[in-house]
């Protein structure tokens, strides 16, 4: 902020700063605009200024102060100001300044605007002129009248404390002085503020910049707020104050006021804190219509009608002016349109002229032209005084019309060139295609459309003509009514009433482009349509009322005669009945053309010859000038069209005008209307009228022909007369009923019937009588006529109508149709035949083929039936029932009765009564019955008796029958039903089957297919419970119980798990599915679905090695795809095994699904198993002798077999493998990707499936099954074993040669003995070492890979010791034993009911800020006297406000950094220090952060960048670590404390599982080679009976169960008892574990206090060994207490307390020895002591010793054991921290956008170095230090040897984020070769997520800060701020001459008086004396 000071002569006190805002110059002034307190109120609050000051005014005598007040003052702070010429705000010159309200004051701060929903801004306007006028009545007040008004009331006044007051000068002085002098007063202010009222207010706004420039005489705003968004808004009238445009010019970042436009006023530069953008005022022309153009409102842009763009108003010229411009603001003002179309619609078949009435449309210049654009069409346009004329196209040109339409819509657009000026919809019909849309009543169909088509009898035509060529006309009710009489030739025709001249568009029944054009006549209300069958009656339609229709008068009385001052040429009065007087263009404008006459009234197309003076006649001779101004005639100011013109003012041919089809004014044209009932009733079109034309009527006889009105007259067939039943093969006639059908009397061709039957036409003639006229009714006769048809139906309908002249038809009703009847068809027997309806007159004919037909057609051969036969009895269903009855019969036959009475009593079962049932009865055929109980069972014909026709008996007998049901099976089934039952029994099947129902309980069991007499299967419905519920049969109504079982209902299965998770494509690996009740499922099946996955939108192409799953549908849905099944197996109530099915193959991108289905219920396996099923491809192996297949492999007994192979372990475990040689079973041992190693049997075997008689030297073969897949290895031969047997002779002579061999070498032995005695002893003391060494390493090798196979992996298994690959540890959680999953299983329990035990934000906080500390240095006192503890808390205070100056506390931080003696300690010291003192400002904390660490980056770039942030060498990195962790706390809680805890909890329970040495602190299960107990020690388990005692002499608590080693010290003994018996106790609750002794209690009265050292130690030599469980013989199952010390313990002061670590596990120092030299030990003695004297040091024992020492590796695999067991949570605590798929935290998204702004500033291109600095800022710096350390988030206590695995693991971690290929050899360390082939997979999750945090959207500052005072909310608790700052205070006073100095030699620093405020502080918390 620049400050403004006047200087005026003299001062009394300090001057006030000004927060400047604005300045500008006007004439000899300048002024500005600032903020600053107002020193005359009491709350001193900021106010707003203007001041002014003469230009040459140097010593500020001319300057006046005037205060502003937006809206009363409600608006206080100035934000902004511009000055613009404004004519609409006010005259002049105008200040616009933006004011915003002001937050609550700050001390010692500027005034801030309130932000938020709180703040509000306005924009008040300052007249320049009135800013002048109140300056000079304050200058004049203060110069003559002592600051006062005339009123006497004070309004000038002196400012500042001034030495000076207003005066009473001389008046000249004003004129003498107007600038002031040294004698005048000043400076001056007024009291009386400058007022303004807002030009507009927005809430929630704070408006930061002002633009103002003025377009056109409009004043436009630019207005710029706080979060960078500038809006434009119009300031004039019509506005309503909201910005009509706004655009973001940076998000978050206020917009500066300094707003600047260009010198064309075209631009505006605007510009953010970091931004810079030129924008442009305006851009008109993205908006391409009219609409769009004004409805955006913006006042720079118009719509330029004849250039047909939105464009500025400068823009619109075409180099001749200004042309007409649309503006959106102007009232009333729109796009333009066609207001009226007339006519809308148009026939295809005639060219007509289309007027249209367009307002507003700009005027031409002499030359130019409208053009009028009827689709593709383009015709001219004539410019009239009501619009503008366009002639249609030619009917050949006209559109074409879709199909099964009658009419096409085209745009009618009106055009200026190219440029569309108006359009409206046009309709073009055609009248024959309306007779296509109803063929069978074309006629009417013609004279009802809405076209107003008229139908032409005769030529059987529908036209829109008004006449036909011949013969009768049926016209339209739209249509105009015709005159019986032509006019007389020489009448002169009048003119119709004109519009009144008020009506802007002169429509009283136009048609509106806005209504549809296809209205008709049905649009207007009843009444108003004058009558078309009187032309008498008077006019009712709407528009002018005539005179004679309210006062009853006929139409045709004269009216008034004209006045006298009337002249000829002038316009005429209108008659009074008409309404008001028409100029000479209204009747211009109203006249009709001649093709629009037929359009008219009849009372206005026949006007009486006195209608109109005769002075306007029609005939008037050749060059008399015409009453009316013609459009390009002369006196006319109208252009004239080419096509309309030519010399001598004659109109052009009427072949011109019409395309040459018609005359253009002839009768035909006249009588031709289109049938529009708008056109018809809108506004008369003009007339083209001159006097060398005669207008006559040329077609002779017209008015002769006849005419009939509306559909009713059209000729029509309207019905049948008579029945219109017809049998088939008779004869007869058809009479039809018809209307109008005289009309057809003398047309060319006759009448003919023509009926459509069977799809082909029977045409019969017709005869026509009508009766006499008035009465149009006709009668039709179709002469006689034999029908037929082939269909088999009773009834056929034949449609019927009239035609005439062999192709013309007669409109007929729709559906006019006969019946014709076939008896013979339905009715095969007598009974049906008379049972027939008695209309159709059916009889059965007795002859040759007895037959049902009409009694016509019955021949007299045949006689005609009237008894029918006897019944005959066809079938019967069932043939079984019940003897209880009930059992519905179905009897089949002919002549069964003709009515259900017949039968109703007569039908016997088995001699026993069946009851009919009368609704299933049908006529004759059939007969449904419902049979009685018969008690036994019996058998007999059914018989069925028609009275008076005999009975008939069925050919099968029924028999009654009693079932049986003996048993169920199975007797229970889940509750949701799907089990099978099979009911065992006799007669099961009596009845009908679908009668058949079994029902459990009242659960109905659903019947299966294929039924047995002996036994039923059925499928059990759900039950909602468990029951045991009763079995039954139902036969109909029949029930049969099963009495001597039931069957149960029982919980359905459930399945808690299945797995494994992997298969092989092959299948038939075995899935266990777990759970309970399973052995109630009766056929478990395993189904796998497979099917194409949809891709996901955006979803990119990538690489799938796996085929994993996905929830896409319902359990048990069938989502489409291939579904394989295979049936599982039932083991037992919990287990269920199932194969997986082979797939043939997968899609590219599958989708699998894998379900349990049992019975009913169907499982899910991704609800079953954490991990997704997966398929894999299959395995592939190798032969044992790849050369050559076919020979057999040697195999040499002893070693084991390797066979290489591809995809071996991933979806087979080796216990899976089964691998056979021949009959005998080779064991894997190991399985790996690539390997599989079996230990073959130790004789071969025989072959499999070998029997005697075969070949007793056939060779085993060696086969391998993996699920489905059956590999033939090759054959195995083993060494050693010949087919043949070795003969005994040669035996013998073998054994006597080697006698004698060895017989010799012994006498060369001998004879050599005496020379080399000492060599053979020494020779043989060496072959005897190394047969030792072998067998030991072979011994240990054995027992590592064997007796430890449970518990550790082994990469391969030789006969021979071969290099550990400690890379290729199998699958995670491949080596998790039993004990661990139940101790993981346990603490999830555990978990779930006390959470896992973080550690609170402040005490997280102070372990991460201060490590390596026994506590917080912060938890003490300030440690100064009482008497001066206020002053150095206030001074403290002072401190605080200190450090929030950013240059102070940098200054602060590089001073302390620039000294030698500021260790890196003290660097780390005191930025954890800082990090405390601002924690409560962290978004400050940040700021400072970002800063150092630039200038950091800068300082690096200069040297080497990739080093940056590798160590702790600065404050700043210091500082980023607390940052990560303040920000990372929320994240590490949510999301990685759950892994990291599970990884502590494994860690523990593998290190505590095996022995821990307690001196040296080795442990046989660890991760860190250097922490590997390589010994093997001897031990055992123990599960001891642990209490607790309360106190002395109280009770003890319960005891609980704890596991420990024997070979355990009793410290460790005790430290798991505490562990166990507090469990989640807080740490700082449980007892001091040295407080406490282990008692062992024994008995009743048998205790024994245990201590790692007694009387009872063992001790050699200088070594005592320290005491442990099996020292005392402590066996398992003993009762051990922890009892209070006897002896009080004193803890040592020198002795540390690390938060979180154990005080019973560390490691002990090794110099700590008794008093007598002695030194302890647990397990093994240290290697690197010196071995007491011993007097035999080179024997075998000590040999054995050193052995064992030089070949350690052979223990490696512990190390192997320990990683395969912790894989899964590395792995899952790697995946939490290294997953983007859940939101990433943005503390890490903001400072890695950071990290990649300040190499993107530096230049820094290369990616490996931005890739160095995330490592070391976010996982070394973080991440790292939370592995390492898990104290640090939890409440737990570690130990050295659980330090050392972490420490594995984290460097791991570290490994993985690093750029640097580790090349690994034998001699790496074995830390790094153990995650070997591990980290690459790591590198890539570490690259992967790198890449996606760069990809995710950019985190603003804006949300950070927000984040950042939220964790300031939450977390800001007393961390012992007010000692943080005493500590750094504590550096000051160190460094005090230094900071000082520092200080002192910054400008800005003195200015800001830093210095003295250190002084200040320095002289309050310490007494010190400064130069104060």
């Amino acid at each position: 902020m620049s400050a403004l000071r006047p200087s005026p002569p003299t001062t009394r006190t300090s001057c006030s700063c000004h927060h400047f805002v604005s300045a500008f110059a006007r004439g000899a002034s300048a002024y500005f605009l600032f903020l600053r307190r107002d020193l005359q109120a009491q709350s001193r609050a900021f106010r707003a200024y203007v001041s002014r000051v003469c230009l040459r005014d140097q010593h500020y005598y001319s300057y006046v102060e005037l205060p502003l007040a937006c809206q009363g003052g409600r608006y206080g702070l100035i934000q902004a100001a511009a000055v613009a010429m404004s004519a609409e705000v006010a005259r002049g010159e105008v200040l616009f300044a933006a004011f915003s309200s002001a937050a609550p004051p700050t001390v010692g701060r500027p005034p801030s605007a309130a932000a938020g929903a709180s703040g509000a801004s306005a924009l008040c306007a300052f007249p320049l002129d009135e800013v002048d006028r109140l300056a000079n009545r304050t200058r004049d007040a203060c110069y003559t009248r002592e600051g006062r008004a005339e009123d006497g009331a004070e309004v000038a006044y002196i400012e500042y404390d001034v030495n000076s007051d207003c005066a009473q000068l001389p008046v000249d002085t004003l004129d003498a002085y107007p600038c002031g002098s040294d004698h005048t007063p000043s400076p001056m202010a007024s009291r009386v503020p400058l007022e303004a009222t807002p030009v507009l207010e927005w809430p929630g706004v704070q408006l930061t910049a002002v633009a103002i420039t003025v377009e056109d005489g409009h004043t436009i705003a630019f207005l710029g707020d706080s979060q960078g968004q500038l809006h434009k808004v119009y300031l004039g009238p019509g506005s309503d104050g909201h910005p009509y445009s706004t655009r973001i010019i940076q998000q978050g970042s206020a917009v500066s006021r300094d707003l600047i436009f260009d010198g064309a006023f075209e631009h505006l530069y605007v510009m953010t804190q970091s931004t810079l953008l030129k924008v442009p005022v305006a851009s008109c022309a993205q908006h391409l219509d009219c609409a769009s153009c004004l409805a955006h409102r913006d006042p720079y842009c118009g719509w330029c009608v004849l250039l047909g763009r939105c464009s500025r108003r400068s823009e619109c010229s075409r180099g001749r002016g200004l042309e007409r411009w649309l503006w959106s603001f102007q009232p009333e003002v729109g796009c333009l349109r066609v207001a009226a179309l007339s006519p809308a619609n148009i026939s295809r078949e005639e060219r007509r002229e289309v007027f249209l009435s367009v307002p507003d449309l700009p005027p031409l210049w002499p030359g130019e032209s409208y053009s009028c654009h009827f689709g593709e069409y383009q015709s001219p346009a004539l410019l009239t005084s009501s619009g503008v004329m366009c002639p249609s196209p030619d009917p050949s040109e006209a559109p074409e019309l879709p199909r099964e339409a009658d009419h096409v819509s085209v745009s009618l657009e009106l055009r200026f060139g190219t440029v569309v000026i108006a359009e409206a919809s046009l309709s073009f019909y055609d009248c024959m295609a309306v007779t296509l849309l109803r063929p069978s009543a074309q006629c009417q169909a013609c004279v009802r459309s809405r076209w107003g088509c008229n139908w032409c009898v005769w030529q059987h035509l529908c036209t829109h003509k008004a006449s036909c060529d011949a013969g009768p006309m049926v016209v339209s009710r739209q249509s105009p009514p015709l005159s019986r009489a032509p006019p007389a030739r020489d009448a002169p025709t009048s003119f119709p009433p004109t519009a009144p001249r008020a009506t802007v568009t002169p429509v009283p029944y136009a048609l509106p482009v806005d209504t549809p054009s296809t209205a008709t006549a049905l649009d207007v209300p009843p009444g108003a349509r004058p009558s078309l069958l009187s032309p008498r009656e008077p006019w009712a339609g709407p528009g002018p009322t005539p005179a004679s229709a309210s006062t009853g008068s006929p139409l045709h009385e004269s009216p008034p005669p004209p006045s006298p001052r009337q002249r000829p040429g002038t316009a005429l009065p209108a008659p009074t009945a008409f309404g008001p007087i028409a100029t000479a263009e209204d009747l211009l404008a109203s006249h009709p053309s001649p093709s629009d006459a037929a359009a008219l009234p009849p009372a206005l197309a026949e006007p009486s010859p006195e209608a109109l003076p005769s002075a306007v006649p029609l005939d008037q001779p050749p060059g008399t000038a015409p009453a009316t101004t013609f459009p390009g005639a002369a006196g006319s100011t109208k252009p004239a069209l080419d096509w309309l013109m030519r010399e001598g003012g004659e109109l052009p041919e009427a072949d011109e005008w019409t395309g040459g089809d018609t005359p253009a004014f002839s009768t035909s044209t006249l009588l031709s209307g289109d049938g529009d009932s708008a056109e018809h009733e809108g506004p008369p079109a003009p007339l083209i009228l001159l006097s060398s034309l005669d207008y006559q009527y040329d077609t002779p006889g017209l008015w002769e022909l006849e005419t009939t009105l509306g559909p009713g007259s059209c000729p029509c067939v309207e019905s049948v007369q008579g029945s219109s039943l017809m049998p088939v093969h008779v004869q007869r006639e058809v009479r039809l009923l018809g209307r109008n059908l005289h009309l057809f009397q003398d047309s060319p061709g006759d009448h003919e019937c023509v009926m459509e039957l069977e799809g082909h036409e029977v045409v019969v003639e017709a005869r026509v009588e009508c009766e006499l006229p008035p009465d149009t009714r006709c009668h039709v006769t179709c002469q006689q006529h034999q029908l037929s048809y082939e269909a088999l139906q009773p009834e056929l309908r034949v449609g019927l109508f009239l035609r005439r002249a062999g192709h013309l038809r007669v409109d007929s009703v729709d559906g006019l149709h006969v019946v014709l009847y076939d008896c013979s068809v339905g009715h095969e027997d007598c009974s049906r035949c008379q049972a027939a309806m008695p209309q159709y007159g059916c009889v059965w004919c007795r002859g040759e083929h007895p037959r049902c037909a009409a009694r016509e057609a019955c021949g007299e051969a045949e006689a005609v039936v009237t008894q029918c036969p006897a019944p005959l009895i066809h079938s019967v269903e069932p043939l079984t029932g019940p003897v209880d009855g009930g059992t519905r019969v179905t009897i089949r036959g002919s002549n069964l009765g003709q009515h259900v009475q017949d039968v109703q009593d007569t039908v016997r079962v088995a001699g026993v009564p069946c009851a009919v049932d009368a609704q299933e009865y049908e006529v004759s055929s059939s007969l449904v019955c419902i049979t009685g109980a018969s008690g036994e069972e019996v058998a007999g014909a059914v018989t069925v008796e028609v009275p008076g026709r005999g009975h008939g008996v069925s050919e099968h007998d029924f028999a009654y029958q009693d079932p049986k049901v003996h048993s169920v099976f199975p007797a229970r089934g889940p509750r949701a039903g799907g089990t099978s039952l099979t009911l065992h029994g006799s007669k099961l099947l009596t009845g009908r089957l679908e009668d058949i129902r079994v029902v459990v309980g009242d659960q109905p069991c659903h019947l299966l297919l294929e039924q047995q007499a002996e036994q039923l299967r059925c499928e059990t419905s759900p039950h909602p419970t468990p029951a045991t519920l009763p079995v039954a049969v139902w036969f109909g109504a029949a029930e049969r119980r099963l009495h001597h079982s039931q069957f149960e209902y029982t919980s359905d299965p459930n399945v808690t798990s299945a797995g494994p998770a992997k298969s092989f494509l092959s299948g038939g690996r075995e899935i266990w599915v777990r759970g309970q009740n399973l052995d109630v499922v009766q056929t478990p099946r395993i189904r796998v679905t497979v099917a194409m996955r949809a891709p996901e939108p955006g979803q990119g192409l990538g690489r799938r090695h796996r085929v994993v799953p996905e929830t896409a549908c319902s359990p048990g849905a069938s989502c489409g795809g291939l579904h394989f099944e295979e049936p599982c197996h039932v083991n037992s109530s919990q287990l269920i095994t199932c194969r997986t099915p082979a797939l043939p193959g997968l899609p590219e991108d599958p989708w699998v699904r894998v379900e349990f289905i049992l019975d009913n219920l169907v499982f899910d396996f991704a609800t079953l198993n954490p991990t997704p099923f997966s398929y894999e491809a299959d395995p592939t192996l190798q032969p044992l002798n790849p050369e050559d297949p076919t020979a057999p492999f040697r195999h040499k007994p002893g070693s084991v077999l390797s066979v290489e192979g591809e995809n071996l372990d991933l979806a087979m475990s080796k216990e899976e493998v089964v691998a056979m040689i021949g009959d005998g079973p080779c064991m894997v041992k190991t399985l790996t990707r690539h390997h599989l190693y079996c230990e073959p049997p130790v004789e071969q075997p025989l072959p499999w499936h070998h029997a005697l008689w075969e070949v007793p030297d056939a060779l085993p073969e060696f086969t391998v099954q993996m699920g489905n897949l059956r590999f033939s290895l090759g054959h195995v031969q083993y060494d050693g074993e010949s087919p043949v047997a070795f003969p005994m002779a040669a035996q013998v002579g073998l054994g006597v040669g080697t006698s004698l061999l060895a017989l010799g070498v012994i006498i060369i032995v001998l004879m050599y003995r005496r020379k080399s005695k000492q060599a053979l002893r020494d020779y043989k003391k060496v072959q005897i070492q190394l047969e030792n060494l072998e067998s030991s390493v072979r011994d240990r090798c054995k027992k590592e890979f064997t007796g430890e196979a449970a518990k550790t992996p082994r990469s391969r298994t030789l006969p021979k010791p071969a290099p550990i690959t400690l890379g290729s540890a199998p699958k995670p959680g491949f080596f998790c034993s039993t004990d661990l999953m139940t101790e993981m299983t346990d603490l999830t329990s555990d978990l779930l009911g006390s959470g896992i035990p973080f550690l609170d934000y402040k005490v997280y906080a102070e372990r991460v800020f201060f490590p390596g500390h026994q506590e917080s240095p912060l938890h003490r006192d300030l440690g100064v006297p009482e008497s001066r503890r206020p002053t150095v808390e206030q001074g403290l205070g002072q401190l605080s406000n200190l450090l929030n100056s950013k240059l102070f506390l940098i200054k602060f931080i590089h001073t302390l950094e620039s000294q030698r003696t500021f260790s890196a300690r003290d660097r780390a010291y005191v930025a954890s220090l800082l990090t405390v003192a601002l924690h409560g400002k962290l978004e400050y904390f940040t700021d400072i952060l970002r800063t150092l660490l630039s200038d950091l980056v800068a300082q690096y770039v200069a040297k080497n960048p990739k080093l940056m942030l590798r160590r702790t060498e600065t404050v700043v990195e210091k500082l980023l670590t607390n940052w990560m962790s303040i920000c990372l706390y929320t994240f590490v809680r949510d999301s990685v404390g759950e892994p990291l805890y599970m990884l502590f909890r494994g860690i523990k329970h593998q290190v505590d599982k095996g022995p821990v040495d307690s001196v040296t602190g080795k442990a046989k299960y660890t991760l860190n080679d250097n922490r590997l107990l390589r010994e093997d020690v001897e031990y055992r388990p123990l599960t001891l009976n642990a209490l607790l005692a309360v106190g002395p002499g109280a009770g003890e608590a319960q005891g609980m169960p704890v596991k420990v080693l024997d070979c355990d010290t009793i410290s460790q003994a005790k430290e798991k008892m505490l562990d166990q018996l507090y469990k989640g106790v807080p740490l700082a609750q449980r007892p001091d574990p040295r407080t406490l002794d282990v008692e062992w209690r024994s008995g009743v009265a048998g205790h024994l206090i245990l201590s790692d050292e007694d009387v009872t130690s063992e001790v050699q030599g200088l070594w005592r060994r320290l005491n442990t469980l099996q020292h005392y013989k402590v066996p398992d199952g003993a009762t051990v207490a922890l009892v209070p010390c006897l002896t009080k313990h004193v803890l040592r002061e020198s002795q540390d307390y690390v938060p979180g670590e154990s005080l019973g596990t560390g490691t002990p120092m090794l110099e700590d020895v008794d008093e007598g030299g002695i030194r302890p030990w647990h397990l093994v003695k240290p290697s690197e002591e010196p071995e007491p004297p011993r007097p035999r040091r080179g024997s075998l024992r000590g040999g054995e010793r050193e052995r064992a020492k030089a070949i350690p590796e052979i223990y490696l695999t512990r190390l192997l054991s320990m990683k395969g067991t912790l894989q899964k949570f590395v792995d899952d605590l790697f995946q939490v921290i290294l997953s983007t798929s859940r939101p990433v935290p943005l503390a890490v998204k903001y400072f890695f956008d950071l990290l990649d702004e300040q190499a993107q500033q530096h230049g820094i291109s290369d990616q490996d170095t931005v890739h160095i600095w995330k490592t070391n800022s976010l996982p070394l710096r973080f991440w790292i230090n939370i592995i390492k350390n898990p104290q640090f988030v939890f409440d737990v206590q570690t130990s050295d040897n659980m330090d050392a695995v972490f420490l594995v693991i984290a460097q791991t971690f570290m490994d993985a984020c690093t750029l640097a290929d580790h090349k690994l050899g034998r001699d790496s360390p074995i830390n790094k070769l153990l995650y070997a082939r591990d980290i690459p997979r790591y590198k890539r999750m570490v690259e992967r997520y790198y890449a996606d945090i760069r990809q995710t959207i950019p985190a603003s500052d804006q949300e950070m800060n927000s984040i950042l005072a939220e964790l300031s909310r939450n977390y800001s608790g007393d961390l012992g701020v007010r000692v943080a700052l005493h500590e750094l205070y504590k550096y000051i006073n160190k460094y005090y001459d230094q900071i000082i100095t520092a200080l002192e030699e910054d400008g800005t620093a003195q200015k800001m008086q830093l210095g003295y405020r250190l002084q200040q502080i320095a002289a309050a918390v310490e007494n010190k004396v400064t130069d104060l």
